[in-house]
C-alpha cells in the first residue's frame, strides 16, 4: 500500500472512527492483499509509511471474497471483476485475508 493511501486510510479512521471503516482490497495475489491488509490492521510492516506503528485494526476484505461479492450487484460485479477473478488464486487470497482478519482486525 503506497504512502498516500496509508495517509488517507489513517485520516478516514481518525475522522470517522476505525469501527466505521471497511477496507476493500483488489490485489491480484494473496501475498499482496495480505500485506495491504496487515498495513491497515497491525501497522505498516515496511516501517516506511504513516501507518508505521499504528494499529488501526480495521476490517479488511478482498473484493473476491464471498462476503464482499454478495454485496455487489451481479451485473456490476460481472462487468468489473469477474474476468480477473477467473485468473486469480481466489482460495489463496481468501486464506490470506482470513488469517489477517483473525489475527489483527478489531472490528468484525
Amino acid at each position: 500500500m503506497d504512502l498516500e493511501n496509508q495517509k488517507r486510510v489513517k485520516e478516514f479512521a481518525e475522522e470517522y472512527g476505525p469501527e466505521n471503516i471497511v477496507v476493500i482490497l483488489g490485489a491480484a495475489e494473496g501475498e499482496a492483499a495480505g500485506l495491504a491488509a496487515e498495513t491497515v490492521t497491525a501497522g505498516d510492516p515496511t516501517f516506511a509509511g504513516p501507518l508505521t506503528g499504528v494499529q488501526l485494526g480495521l476490517t479488511t476484505y478482498h473484493v473476491c471474497e464471498p462476503e464482499m461479492k454478495d454485496e455487489f450487484d451481479d451485473a456490476v460485479y460481472d462487468e468489473q471483476v469477474s474476468m480477473m477473478e477467473m485468473v486469480l488464486d481466489v482460495d489463496d487470497i481468501i486464506s490470506e485475508m482470513s488469517s489477517i482478519r483473525d489475527e489483527f482486525c478489531k472490528y468484525l
